[in-house]
């Protein structure tokens, strides 16, 4: 079992995979390859003069596989309860299962409404609904956190990725037990 999952790896979700496979937590992430991010064009990344936006969505997938976070290209079509966690089943026919679940899937809600999630309306433009989370990333149902665009912040992938990053360290701190803090320093 993984001890957290997440659905999406765009900015929001491959940002969480990094600090959860950083932090030492057995991590999945899966991707349908079929995010917007892909679509785009960044100037506006803090540390990054330009990208397009496939090599910005291939490095944060290197950076997570880096630190040890598994990464599946897979749709997932099912999330819900097992035991103490949550089963993601995807379209190939695989099962996954995971203690805690991250869904950073863009503007695709769907998933999470099967699952039972509380969805609301959008402020964003062309953002007609997203996940219902509290300041955290929690929603509704214990265990499933959402992030990024699918969480109401702002479309902007440097804020979806910090998005992503705050959930994960909150659901690390959770499982640590106590505040989880991630500085690297340099190295002489």
């Amino acid at each position: 079992m993984y001890e957290i999952a997440i659905i999406g790896a765009g900015p929001a979700g491959a940002s969480a995979a990094l600090f959860a496979a950083k932090a030492g937590k057995k991590t999945l992430l899966i991707d349908n390859d079929k995010g917007m991010t892909r679509r785009g064009w960044y100037e506006n990344y803090y540390g990054i003069s330009e990208i397009g936006g496939p090599d910005l969505v291939e490095t944060g997938h290197k950076q997570a596989v880096k630190f040890g976070a598994e990464l599946v290209s897979e749709q997932a079509v099912k999330l819900s309860p097992s035991g103490e966690g949550f089963v993601i089943e995807s379209e190939s026919g695989i099962s996954y299962e995971a203690k805690h679940v991250i869904l950073a899937t863009g503007v695709l809600t769907d998933l999470a409404a099967l699952a039972g999630v509380e969805t609301k309306d959008g402020t964003e433009p062309r953002i007609k609904t997203v996940i219902a989370v509290n300041t955290e990333g929690k929603t509704n149902i214990e265990g499933i956190w959402a992030a990024g665009t699918v969480a109401g912040v702002s479309v902007h992938a440097i804020i979806t990725a910090g998005d992503g990053a705050k959930v994960a360290i909150n659901i690390i701190s959770e499982l640590n037990g106590a505040r989880f803090v991630d500085h690297d320093v340099l190295k002489a």
